[in-house]
C-alpha cells in the first residue's frame, strides 16, 4: 500500500497514469461509451462515477498548460436533456486549470477518444459524462 493514492485509483490506473506523458490524453467514459471498441487501450473501473475518478486523477495528474486540457463530449442537436454533471466537472476542474472547457462533438469526440493513451470505462450513468483530460508537465 502506498500513501496519499486516492483508493479509488487502482493499481492498473495509477501505472496508465505514471506511463503517461505530456500531452498524453486519458478518456473518462461513462457506461454507454463504447469503451472497448474506441480504446487503443481500457480499463475498467465498473461501479465507480466519473465524478469520483476525475477528482482522484487531478490530484495526481497535472492538466496542460500549453494546449486545451480538458473536453467533454457536446449534446446532440436536439436533445434536450439537462447535463447537471458538467456542473460538478467544472468546480472539480476549476482548481486545476484556467482553461475554458471545449465541447467536441460526438464523433469528433470518438476520434480523439481513439487516439487517447487509455479509456477509462466506468459505471457512469449520467448521460453525456463522457470527458477526455490532456496531461500535462509535473513540476
Amino acid at each position: 500500500m502506498l500513501k496519499k493514492i486516492p483508493k479509488i485509483l487502482s493499481p492498473e490506473l495509477v501505472k496508465i497514469l505514471m506511463e503517461m506523458g505530456h500531452g498524453d490524453e486519458i478518456v473518462l467514459a461513462d457506461g454507454n461509451f463504447p469503451s472497448e471498441s474506441m480504446g487503443q487501450r481500457t480499463t475498467r473501473a465498473d461501479g465507480h462515477g466519473v465524478p469520483e475518478l476525475l477528482a482522484a486523477i487531478l490530484e495526481l495528474m497535472p492538466l496542460d498548460t500549453y494546449a486545451q486540457p480538458v473536453y467533454l463530449m457536446a449534446k446532440v442537436p436536439g436533445d434536450n436533456v439537462e447535463v447537471p454533471i458538467w456542473d460538478e466537472y467544472a468546480k472539480l476542474i476549476a482548481p486545476h486549470t484556467d482553461a475554458k472547457v471545449e465541447f467536441l462533438e460526438r464523433f469528433e469526440f470518438y476520434e480523439r477518444a481513439k487516439k487517447a493513451y487509455c479509456v477509462v470505462a466506468t459505471g457512469e450513468s449520467a448521460i453525456y459524462a463522457n470527458v477526455i483530460l490532456k496531461k500535462g508537465v509535473v513540476k
